[in-house]
């Protein structure tokens, strides 16, 4: 990205430094504190439903632990969209992280004291610092020209990679870790999600400056600088609005709900066709690879081709990996197949979802409909994977997989309806910067 002169003058006029070199420098925060956020999460809550067993007694309870994760992820969303909202990306970031910290230790206490409740808590303030990681694809998006959105949110969804793939294998050696000591092995994860989250809160606290919010509010037009638009109200407001909006809150939903509800019974399925745990983890890892690093290449295509054709190869590539893991019936390749589409056409609705929304609402409420966002995305997936167990236990996992695919027919006829009323025009230039 080039910036061109009066964009250039505007900046210093504003004591700013060069906006190309301040939106590689803010990229490159971002993308090495989702690669230590991104290794906090997996490393522990690979365990947690292995210690919600433990301390209940019964493994009828051990995917609270997890639903109890999910359920603080969407219930800090909007009070973290707010504190963004009304202080910048990095007070909310490092309060995110911060209240993670204090899940992770309440989780470590409650297996200590073997309190269930106390777990469930701590897990639920520990989905603070997935909110946390969520939220980083957005302020990646501040500074980026609107042609060039898309990329930038991709590469920092791409960063979340590598702590996906490592944090698992990291499990066990933070559970030796404290083999002979007063703290459960099995909580020993959490201690080192802890030491993570501390260290990532730091490097934003210390490395993102400027926030990247208040430089792009600083330069957005003088009518997009009014205080009025920049509070949740006006969020909501905002999505009511604009058609586009709606569709990118719809798509992010669906994609991930969608996901997430084959993705978690897949595991139970493969067992159930005699495949072992190395076999399983081979298909969860070609998932995850799925999921994250092909992200740039949806970036790339959302950014060329515009949001809405990308919306329209994730609902593509969402029901063809609903029909191949569906349909898979004990064929391990086709089960493996599957569940990587299923991880693209979740790149490509988030990746895409989350750049349409950035460019369907006013500068000022992005922060709040953001929030929304993740709101209305963990929530839906919330139910859905609440919900999924129940399907698999009364009508079976093909039928699991026709219902998810069932989610995306709503999600293709809205995006079709809104490219027909709404046509879709490439992103331009931000005013002043040229790509």
């Amino acid at each position: 990205m080039t910036v061109s002169p009066g964009t250039d003058r505007t900046a210093r006029a504003a004591g700013l430094p060069d906006l190309a070199r301040l939106q590689l420098r803010t990229s490159a925060v971002l993308i090495a504190s989702q690669i230590l956020g991104g290794l906090g999460v997996p490393i522990s809550i690979a365990l947690a439903p292995v210690l919600a067993t433990e301390i209940s007694g019964t493994e009828a309870l051990s995917g609270l632990a997890s639903t109890a994760s999910v359920i603080g992820t969407a219930l800090v969303s909007l009070p973290l969209a707010a504190l963004m909202t009304a202080r910048g990306r990095r007070p909310g970031l490092v309060l995110a992280y911060a209240i993670g910290t204090a899940g992770a230790a309440l989780v470590v206490l409650a297996a200590t004291v073997k309190s269930f409740p106390l777990l469930l808590l701590g897990m639920a303030a520990f989905g603070a610092a997935s909110s946390a990681n969520l939220q980083a694809r957005f302020a990646a998006a501040d500074l980026a020209a609107p042609d060039r959105r898309a990329r930038a949110i991709s590469v920092v969804v791409w960063a979340s990679t590598i702590g996906a793939v490592l944090g698992p294998n990291l499990s066990a050696p933070a559970s030796h870790s404290f083999a002979g000591t007063s703290i459960p092995q099995t909580a020993g994860p959490f201690v080192w999600a802890a030491v993570v989250f501390v260290l990532t809160g730091t490097l934003i606290a210390v490395l993102l400056r400027p926030d990247p919010l208040l430089t792009a509010r600083a330069l957005a037009a003088p009518e997009e600088q009014t205080r009025a638009g920049r509070s949740l109200r006006a969020g909501f407001a905002a999505v009511r609005e604009s058609p586009r909006a709606r569709l990118a809150l719809v798509t992010v939903a669906v994609s991930h709900t969608t996901m997430v509800s084959i993705m978690i019974m897949t595991p139970m399925d493969l067992g159930h066709h005699g495949a072992g745990l190395e076999l399983i983890g081979l298909v969860i890892s070609g998932h995850i690879a799925g999921m994250f690093a092909f992200s740039p290449v949806m970036g790339w295509l959302a950014d060329r081709l515009g949001r809405l054709s990308v919306i329209g190869l994730a609902a593509g590539l969402l029901s063809v990996a609903a029909l191949l893991a569906g349909t898979a019936a004990g064929n391990h390749a086709q089960s493996a197949a599957g569940l990587f589409l299923l991880g693209l056409g979740w790149s490509a609705g988030m990746v895409s979802g989350s750049a349409l929304l950035t460019d369907s609402v006013p500068q000022p409420a992005r922060a709040a409909v953001q929030g929304l966002s993740d709101l209305t995305m963990n929530t839906a997936a919330g139910v859905g994977g609440a919900s999924a167990g129940l399907v698999m236990a009364q009508a079976g996992y093909g039928w699991l997989n026709a219902i998810g695919a069932g989610l995306l027919l709503p999600l293709a006829a809205l995006a079709l309806f809104t490219a027909r009323r709404h046509p879709a025009t490439a992103p331009a230039p931000a005013k002043g910067v040229s790509s």
